[in-house]
């Protein structure tokens, strides 16, 4: 992929958020948001603890590390939108792409999965209680990641650093939840031979 794509693919990105995240109504935002963690947290809850462990192939995620990865990755974003909600910057760096827990497949599937749907609902919640007219003065730094495809079918990840207000940072975690639901939707596609 060439600088000029990769300019291209951070133009799209940053009007995506835009028009979809700083210029839309909280209430339209809180909407498209509920509807994707909806079908994540569904998708999740119908999956038994032996299946969310196993690994459709040997460097591929299992059900249960991307669970831990979400949680690991959206209990930091909570905090992160409380500061922008509240008007300020959050202090530290970045949440780093990729994020888990130090051993993953030890926590108990049961206990991700309610941790998860925990976080999301308070996600969902802290949008929902967001004043219509909230000012998107204060901005978050965000790790923008996307794959891009390589020869053999193969991917890699593009990542760069963006400062985005408190819309658009809902819609890049929207991103980030339809993301993860399409890789599990994948991954157990993959354990049932589809």
């Amino acid at each position: 992929m060439t600088d000029t794509t990769i300019d291209a693919l951070r133009a799209r990105t940053r009007e995506y958020l835009a028009k979809n995240g700083t210029h839309a109504t909280s209430a339209t935002i809180h909407a498209r948001t509920a509807t994707a963690v909806e079908a994540l947290d569904r998708l999740v809850a119908d999956v038994g603890a032996d299946r969310a462990g196993r690994r459709p192939a040997a460097a591929e995620w299992s059900l249960h590390e991307i669970v831990d990865h979400l949680v690991e990755t959206h209990r930091p974003s909570l905090d992160e939108l409380w500061c922008l909600l509240a008007g300020r910057r959050p202090s530290g760096v970045p949440i780093a792409a990729g994020l888990q827990s130090k051993d993953p497949l030890t926590r108990p599937w049961s206990w991700l999965v309610r941790e998860m749907k925990q976080v999301h609902a308070d996600i969902l919640e802290a949008v929902r209680q967001a004043p219509p007219d909230l000012p998107t003065i204060a901005r978050a730094r965000v790790v923008m990641v996307f794959n891009r495809e390589e020869g053999a079918g193969g991917t890699a990840p593009v990542h760069w650093e963006d400062d985005i207000d408190w819309k658009a940072y809902v819609m890049f975690l929207r991103l980030h939840f339809v993301d993860h639901l399409n890789q599990a939707k994948k991954t157990l596609a993959a354990l049932d031979g589809r």
